[in-house]
């Protein structure tokens, strides 16, 4: 699901510009066209996703992942049929990416709470992991697909990611029916959506591993303007764009190997202010670079911090949030995670119309790095943390009730 998504994204990033620019629009016009993109899908998101996140946690995860990734296949076939028949065009682009921060709004609480309730709780860290992982590598890897199935043929990645959609509902199919949490407290909706944000704000833990990425991934998000360097900056054309979205895909997916034979068990919360911290170095060094080889070294080195840091936030977030409520708390993160995606290539594109791509990418990777200053001042508990585990009567609640094929 996620390669489809992220393979799509990229083609409809690459084609808003692309529009824009063969329209006689400058480079930095062209380039508020995709903050466009990522503001057109951030307002649905930013909308629905505290009442998405309670409706993982009273529908059924399984049912509202298979809808939401249904109509994500419709959109690819819509596009993909546009593509063909050249009739894409901006405002088909732009309202088709409201459609999708739409299903997203619903999609991510629900598939990102649906995974603990798989698997016991001895293995309940690997199982976090080892779906942060798919999670990212499918969120890197994804364009890097759409960039070269673009080059042989445009409408390809459009037709490749609706076949995608089509095997993740399959997959999801083969689940079987997994019993919903009791949510605690009263049953007033409104106020169900209240609990889990003050659940939020209460867990220091939470709450900083949560913004830690939102602030940092959103001032030093490159990837809206790879197009930008592709074209105009390093000249390399949609290849050379299928390749710079490919390294930091290898970068995360080599992390992620790592730690599938290494887990880390040691100084969490240290390791994952260093990551961020690295990720802003490494994105002022693509900012500046005008050599292809030195871009991609430094985005190999961007994918693998931002794995490293996503596999210790994905985990702390989850291990320390009870089950009842961990639909609402995954809204929050998928909110953040989507705002520092989604409204961060809305941020970089305005940045860049107003002071140019080159100094927006390095300005971003300096707020990275102050960005970690200043939370492992404002929150103690990231650096004083060691280990995964979360209190006592959490890992309680983390226990996956049993089905009736794990009974029989």
């Amino acid at each position: 699901m996620t390669l489809g998504q992220y393979a799509m994204m990229l083609v409809i990033g690459w084609q808003t510009y692309d529009i824009a620019r063969t329209g006689g629009m400058s480079m930095q016009g062209a380039a508020g066209q995709l903050a466009l993109i990522g503001l057109l899908q951030f307002i649905p998101l930013f909308v629905l996703s505290p009442f998405t996140g309670l409706a993982a946690d009273r529908f059924s995860r399984r049912l509202l992942g298979q809808s939401t990734i249904l109509l994500q296949l419709a959109c690819a076939a819509t596009l993909c049929a546009l593509t063909w028949n050249g009739a894409v065009s901006i405002p088909w682009l732009f309202g088709i990416a409201i459609l999708l921060g739409i299903v997203r709004a619903f999609n991510g609480p629900a598939m990102t709470a649906l995974a603990p309730n798989l698997v016991p709780k001895a293995i309940l860290p690997t199982a976090i992991a080892l779906s942060a992982i798919s999670w990212q590598v499918g969120m890197i890897a994804g364009p890097a697909i759409g960039g070269y199935l673009h080059a042989i043929e445009p409408a390809l990645p459009y037709g490749v990611a609706a076949g995608l959609f089509g095997i993740a509902i399959v997959s999801l199919g083969t689940i079987g029916k997994v019993p919903q949490p009791n949510i605690k407290g009263t049953a007033h909706p409104i106020r169900q959506v209240v609990d889990g944000l003050h659940y939020v704000v209460q867990n220091k833990m939470v709450l900083g591993s949560i913004t830690l990425d939102l602030f940092a991934v959103f001032l030093a998000g490159a990837t809206a303007l790879f197009p930008v360097y592709a074209r105009d900056i390093l000249q390399v054309g949609e290849e050379g764009l299928a390749q710079l979205t490919m390294a930091p895909a290898i970068g995360a997916t080599l992390t992620g190997i790592w730690f599938s034979f290494r887990p880390l068990a040691r100084n969490v919360g240290p390791a994952m202010l260093g990551a961020v911290a690295i990720f802003g170095v490494a994105t002022i060094v693509f900012g500046v670079s005008t050599s292809m080889p030195l871009s991609l070294a430094a985005l190999l080195v961007v994918g693998a911090a931002d794995m490293f840091s996503v596999y210790i936030r994905q985990s702390l977030v989850q291990l320390h949030t009870p089950d009842d409520k961990r639909g609402r708390v995954s809204s929050v993160s998928h909110l953040s995670i989507s705002a520092s995606n989604e409204f961060g290539d809305f941020f970089s594109g305005t940045l860049a119309y107003l002071i140019g791509p080159v100094a927006a990418v390095v300005a971003g990777g300096v707020g990275a790095i102050v960005t970690v200053g200043l939370w492992s001042r404002i929150f103690p508990v990231l650096r004083t943390t060691r280990t995964f585990d979360p209190p006592a009567e959490i890992l309680d609640s983390h226990a996956a009730p049993k089905t009736d094929g794990e009974k029989a």
